[in-house]
């Protein structure tokens, strides 16, 4: 590898921003890019219908509802570090787009409200977190709004979490008596100012503990006095910082600010840029992949149709684990056998694209899909031939018959159904003795029928009628050539099978699962059927 790739993969940095709806991630994620100069004003989420619209948010229900429904992509530059953020939906309803988002990331920023502490779906996002492994750094947002005291909101991560905190600043104050962060590392206060929303410009004044007439001045003696109480019970009670432990996602270094004013987002930037790491290695069928040592390679974790009204289009993300990219070189697509040049590669900030020549391990790249990519297909050299790790979908838990209202648009029913199931954001499936005349649709969350009936309408042409089926649970039958038709049921019990044939049972109560297997000798039953671990197609 050529010193040249081994610098710019170094200098890579990619992360995904998570946390419950509200917290201010959008916001804190177009601060990131205001100080990369990737913008020049923020945009706020929930604006007026003239406001401008977060700039990770592209897609027309998300400006209407000022909710993050799918990831976006974000790239730029700062301090001589290349960073790439995926930005995820907050809403536990796109859970499953978020882990497949987080499989391409190699940390994760946890957004917090500082008001309410850990909620039920930053629980659900860390256990994700969890299951990969990776480090997490947290930032404690709103602290221009009241906030729970600050022990309470550290004891809280670490009781909801079971993950120790090191707090690196801590705020004086909250609301209105909100002064500013000590900075532990440094010994000095930073104190806070009101700055102009949508503006990176901003006053922060820096006063040493050395000086503690100016600091008593500047933020009153009671705020100095319960101050420096904290810092002595800090300094003797929370976890020693130890960049091992956060990299193993063991130990979580805790940042207070506040994202809407600005407070602390440039603080949090360095001192995050400083402890994550370059692009991490990924494991595969032939052992783990080196991200310098290994030419190019990527998978995809994202389809994504439409992004472009005017185009139609339909575009792959890959993450690029290792090597550099060139537009210019074939590749070999794995999971399709074929050696290809991938389509009109580039770099999506929102909606606005830049054509790219090269790209490295770390950046995700969009490339154009004529419909031969499935997320985690692998992409490598056309001399090697092996495959990363598959990106489990989760088993869908709310289903519903879908029809659409004029039979005279059956084909762009079922073409736009089809392309929105290949994005992994809602599964497919069909009566078992019917073809596509009768569709059942599964989907993680109940939000995600909503988003179907709208793209279908706005992308397609096409009005639909959803029927909600009382089903929760669903079971792929694992035995080979057995007869589905002498399967005996129960009365909540529903056969049906996936596109590809695979029979399926779905199931109104979760004991009906068990009684069925007890009445059919034999009968395997599982969650995940054998396709539904994406190394191969999605099922």
């Amino acid at each position: 590898m050529n010193a040249t790739i081994e610098k710019e993969i170094e200098r890579r940095r990619t992360f995904a921003i998570i946390s419950h709806p509200d917290a201010g991630k959008t916001t804190l994620t177009e601060k990131f890019l205001l100080y990369g100069g990737a913008i020049n004003l923020a945009g706020s989420v929930k604006g007026k219908a003239t406001a401008r619209h977060a700039v990770s948010d592209w897609m027309e229900i998300e400006k209407e509802r000022g909710i993050s429904v799918t990831s976006s992509v974000l790239q730029f530059e700062y301090d001589d570090f290349c960073i790439n953020i995926l930005d995820t939906p907050g809403h536990q309803d796109f859970s499953e787009d978020t882990y497949r988002t987080l499989m391409a990331a190699d940390s994760a920023v946890m957004v917090i409200d500082a008001s309410k502490g850990v909620e039920a779906q930053t629980r659900k996002l860390f256990k994700v977190c969890g299951m990969r492994g990776i480090p997490i750094f947290t930032f404690i947002n709103k602290l221009d709004r009241d906030a729970n005291d600050t022990f309470e909101l550290l004891d809280d991560i670490e009781k909801e979490l079971g993950i120790e905190t090191c707090p690196v600043n801590w705020p004086i104050g909250s609301g209105k008596s909100f002064r500013g962060v000590y900075d532990r590392e440094r010994s000095l206060v930073i104190t806070y100012s009101d700055t102009e929303k949508g503006t990176k410009e901003g006053i922060s004044h820096e006063i040493s503990t050395d000086d503690p007439d100016e600091l008593k001045s500047v933020i009153g003696d009671q705020a100095y006095e319960k101050l420096f109480d904290e810092i002595d019970l800090l300094d003797g009670a929370a976890a020693e910082f130890d960049l091992s432990k956060v990299q193993r996602g063991e130990l979580t270094p805790v940042f207070f600010g506040s994202a809407l004013t600005n407070f602390g987002v440039e603080f949090f930037l360095q001192h995050f840029l400083k402890m994550t790491t370059a692009p991490l290695a990924r494991k595969s069928d032939i052992g783990v992949i080196d991200p310098v040592e290994h030419e190019f390679s990527a998978f995809v974790f994202k389809i994504q149709a439409n992004m472009n009204k005017a185009h139609r289009d339909r575009v792959a993300f890959m993450r690029i684990c290792s090597g550099k990219y060139d537009a210019a070189d074939e590749v070999r697509h794995v999971q399709g056998n074929r050696v290809m040049r991938l389509s009109q590669p580039q770099q999506i900030m929102a909606d606005e694209r830049k054509i790219l020549k090269e790209a490295y391990a770390g950046d995700i790249i969009g490339v154009f899909d004529p419909g031969v990519f499935s997320i985690g297909d692998t992409i490598c050299v056309p001399k090697e031939n092996f495959r990363y790790e598959g990106i489990p979908t989760f088993a869908p838990e709310h289903f519903a018959r879908v029809r659409q209202i004029d039979t005279m648009k059956r084909k762009q029913f079922i073409k736009g159904i089809e392309q929105i199931a290949q994005e992994g954001a809602i599964q497919i499936f069909q009566e078992f003795n019917t073809g596509m005349e009768e569709i059942i649709v599964g989907v993680v969350g109940v939000l995600q029928f909503d988003v179907l009936k709208y793209r279908l309408e706005n992308e397609y042409n096409v009005e639909i009628l959803l029927e909600n089926l009382p089903y929760e649970h669903i079971r792929w039958i694992e035995n080979e050539n057995i007869d589905v038709a002498k399967i005996v049921g129960t009365s909540d019990m529903k056969k049906i099978r996936d596109l590809k044939g695979n029979p399926l049972l779905l199931f109104i109560n979760s004991w009906s699962v068990k009684m069925v297997l007890e009445r059919n000798e034999g009968l395997i039953l599982s969650e995940f059927g054998k396709d539904r671990l994406t190394n191969g197609k999605n099922a």
